[in-house]
């Protein structure tokens, strides 16, 4: 996957995950909440491998 598909699907998962938390939140479903911080976490990640992918390209484009 590219740096900015990781990008993007970093962020939506981090969307995701906060809508979740937020309606486990007002229903009192901890099993949701719990849910969406590991998937707003997940997109955290995914968008620091298309960080890292984006500075090992310009760091291969310098030579």
């Amino acid at each position: 996957m590219s740096s900015t598909g990781d990008k993007i699907k970093g962020t939506a998962n981090e969307a995701v995950g906060n809508i979740k938390q937020g309606v486990g939140k007002a229903t009192g479903n901890d099993k949701l909440r719990a849910e969406g911080k590991a998937q707003e976490v997940k997109g955290e990640v995914q968008k620091k491998v298309g960080d890292a992918k984006d500075a090992v390209k310009k760091g291969v484009d310098k030579h």
